[in-house]
């Protein structure tokens, strides 16, 4: 199972306060986290050592958000702020909500689709479910796969339904639940497998890594026929063409600095070089001066662009190109 955080509270704070007995933080900044912690329900004691701990990992992102944002000037470019990580360290964002893993894809050989649009959403189209979270568990390769799977399910002419997140979590014996995942291999699971997924009411998500609970084949629910992995990377005017040819993709990105994302698109500050996160890509638009790939995460709706994140489309940025999939059904 995924190592949970516990929710932390905070007394409100308007005064200087001693910070580990070194040296006493400014009001403003006390006032700052006093804020923070009321807005994303923390729940804990100002004279605790966790109180000490979190509030050093808050100053210490205000100091990255500086730092980052001074590389983004232009009016659509992307924006470093608090949001509800900002009490995390690095180290803890990581070992949490960055669990996916990335399975080498063969460099795309087909053709480029030519006259695509200059803009194009599946949201637009109705087939895209909303933002879910993941919450504390290390669960992103399973969302991506199910929110392609039920798009290109509702794309076919089906009703849009929300299928289990949890299901694959528990039973896609590839992976390692709330640990992490490779969506490559949950979907070699569901189609080696012919798994009928149900629905997220049948099989509600936990945020936790459970027993399996096994459905007969004649169950009603979606079941994976095929699917595809390549590398788009120096190609992604093709995945492009794929994207409207075949759905929503699922994408394994660098998203180290996703920590403190507020909105915008993402042209730069994707670091670590090293795949770790799984998201499904449900759009582009190139009507602007920066074209933008459309991207679906599952931290919440309070999470960057109302759960989503913009990143530039041209140079791979975190990676967006280098393992990306569609499903057949």
């Amino acid at each position: 199972m995924g190592r949970q955080l516990s929710l932390f509270s905070v007394v409100p704070v308007f005064v200087c306060v001693c910070l580990m007995n070194v040296k006493c933080v400014e009001t403003q900044n006390v006032s700052d986290f006093s804020s923070f912690t009321e807005t994303f329900r923390r729940v804990y004691h100002v004279h605790s050592e966790e109180f000490r701990r979190r509030f050093r990992y808050f100053q210490n992102a205000t100091k990255r958000h500086a730092h980052l944002n001074l590389f983004s000037t232009g009016p659509q470019s992307a924006k470093y702020g608090i949001n509800q990580f900002s009490d995390l360290s690095p180290d803890e964002f990581r070992d949490v909500y960055l669990r996916a893993s990335m399975d080498r894809a063969p460099p795309y050989s087909g053709q480029t689709l030519k006259g695509l649009p200059l803009k194009f959403d599946w949201r637009d189209k109705a087939v895209v479910g909303p933002v879910q979270d993941q919450k504390a568990c290390g669960s992103c390769w399973a969302f991506s796969v199910v929110g392609a799977l039920q798009a290109v399910h509702s794309i076919a002419g089906w009703p849009l339904e929300q299928l289990s997140v949890q299901q694959v979590v528990d039973c896609s014996y590839l992976n390692q639940g709330c640990n992490g995942g490779s969506p490559a291999k949950a979907l070699y699971w569901l189609k080696q497998t012919n798994v009928t997924l149900v629905s997220q009411s049948e099989y509600p998500y936990k945020a936790t890594t459970g027993m399996c609970h096994f459905f007969s084949r004649s169950h009603t629910g979606v079941c994976l026929k095929d699917f595809s992995a390549h590398s788009f990377s120096d190609q992604e005017e093709a995945m492009m063409g794929q994207l409207v040819l075949r759905g929503p993709l699922v994408a394994v990105v660098d998203a180290v600095s996703w920590q403190d994302y507020l909105g915008g698109i993402i042209q730069h500050h994707c670091s670590c070089q090293e795949a770790n996160h799984a998201v499904l890509v449900v759009g582009y638009d190139a009507t602007g001066d920066i074209p933008y790939w459309i991207v679906q995460n599952s931290w919440g709706t309070t999470w960057g662009n109302e759960g989503y994140v913009y990143l530039k489309i041209g140079g791979n940025i975190c990676g967006i190109a280098d393992s990306v999939a569609a499903v057949v059904l």
